[in-house]
């Protein structure tokens, strides 16, 4: 046993400093950066480098529209907005996510509900969102987690059936398609982050397309103080002048700063010129290493319907450990299994840990204080956000983990750590009942 695992003095069976770490940067991105500096413009609302990325990030997704912004929460509260979403509003959106995606609800002082997820792609369960519709829904916000799709048709259906808007969360989801259209395209307004941990980095940014050039003025209007955008599109720009551009400088309603500048939209620039090629390595390494961990009993690596095509954002692995004959509770399973895991040298992370409803802003109802929007706006049939409505979440993180990390996320790394990999997670799930009795003695 000793022999055989790192938990108990072997030898790591993966050089830790063998990871690429992300993002991978070259002397493409370095000029890009660089010709930003040399130019001397580095912000403003028709800046060069933030246009150009704009037009060709639409072009890219396949929308009209683009606006580039400081985060991908950015993103996702214009995208609210820019579908009408207002004060005391309902949105239904997935049970797992990042917590962004209803902090962008409660930007607008509107209530996030939550839906459970179907187990196979992670994503919002379709039959479960027409019994959470009330009076008081105002927009759909299904996210497609990990980079892989939803099962959007079926999304659109609901909305076109009850009138209301489908904004997506396809803030992991650069380039995934679904049924043969980009995530983004679809729905009538999408968000994307360009957070370095995402396949398409640029520090921290993010995106809002559309295809609704009224969408696109509201959005707008909301990422730069409220102010009447389109009358600024009239007024002449002095490149050699950016921060002097006219502007009436009348809010017309609340806005934030939003937008984002010249030296992220370089990079991301440069780094969309790279995407497909990344992505391509993702779904590869991923498809290399799924291969090998199906074989095992009790293993379920990421799935991908056929009629779709994931980024692999996030590689998680869901275990069912009564397969190698252990009976300890979930979390127990998967603490010793993280803990054997990096000490054979590999990156493993939770990434979440609980379904968003269960984090204390919506357990308490918190909000800005006062539990304000819930005590304002969500009086007389409060919202629940008890975790027994969210099975399949709870179960999927309970029993699973993420291989790979955001540092070294799966994008980059060379077939030989892929197989690597493989072969070290093999050795521990095949002594699952030694490596949980040793996490337990040495915890």
């Amino acid at each position: 046993m000793t022999a055989e695992l790192a938990l108990l003095g072997r030898a790591p069976a993966v050089d830790n400093a063998r990871h690429v770490r992300w993002p991978v940067l070259d002397d493409s991105d370095r000029q890009a950066v660089l010709t930003v500096l040399d130019r001397g413009v580095l912000s403003g609302p028709f800046a060069p480098e933030v246009r150009a990325f704009e037009r060709e990030f639409a072009s890219y997704i396949g929308t009209r529209h683009a606006l580039a912004t400081n985060s991908g929460t950015a993103a996702l509260h214009m995208a609210l907005a820019a579908v009408g979403v207002g004060p005391g509003d309902e949105v239904i959106t997935s049970a797992y996510s990042f917590v962004a995606t209803a902090q962008a609800v409660l930007h607008q002082q509107a209530i996030p509900v939550f839906v459970d997820i179907e187990p196979h792609t992670c994503g919002i369960d379709p039959a479960l969102i027409e019994r959470a519709i009330t009076q008081k829904t105002k927009a759909l916000l299904p996210v497609h987690i990990h980079g892989m799709p939803c099962d959007l048709d079926e999304v659109m259906a609901i909305g076109k059936k009850h009138g209301i808007p489908v904004v997506e969360d396809a803030c992991q989801a650069h380039g995934a398609m679904y049924r043969g259209r980009r995530a983004g395209s679809i729905g009538d307004a999408a968000a994307f982050s360009l957070q370095s941990s995402k396949n398409l980095p640029c520090g921290e940014g993010g995106v809002f397309v559309t295809n609704d050039t009224a969408m696109l003025d509201r959005a707008n209007s909301l990422r730069m103080f409220g102010e009447n955008v389109r009358q600024m599109e009239d007024v002449p720009w002095d490149p050699q002048r950016p921060l002097d551009a006219s502007r009436a400088y009348d809010s017309v309603h609340v806005g934030w700063m939003y937008r984002t500048n010249e030296m992220s939209a370089a990079l991301a620039r440069s780094q969309l010129r790279k995407l497909e090629a990344a992505n391509a390595q993702a779904r590869q390494n991923a498809q290399r290493l799924s291969a090998a961990l199906s074989t095992l009993p009790g293993i379920t690596p990421p799935s991908e319907p056929a009629d779709r095509t994931g980024t692999i954002h996030k590689y998680r692995v869901t275990f069912d450990a009564s397969a190698m004959g252990v009976s300890a509770p979930p979390k127990t399973v998967r603490a010793a299994l993280i803990k054997a895991l990096r000490a054979e040298g590999l990156e493993v992370v939770m990434w979440q840990s609980q379904p968003v409803p269960g984090q204390t802003l919506f357990r308490d109802k918190t909000g800005y204080g006062s539990g304000v929007p819930w005590s304002v706006w969500n009086v007389e049939s409060p919202v629940r956000y008890d975790l027994d409505q969210f099975p399949q979440t709870t179960r999927l993180l309970d029993s699973s983990l993420v291989l790979f990390s955001q540092s070294c996320p799966i994008f980059p790394q060379p077939t030989e750590l892929i197989d690597a990999y493989a072969e070290a997670f093999a050795r521990v799930w095949r002594h699952l009942p030694q490596v949980v009795a040793a996490a337990s003695a040495q915890s």
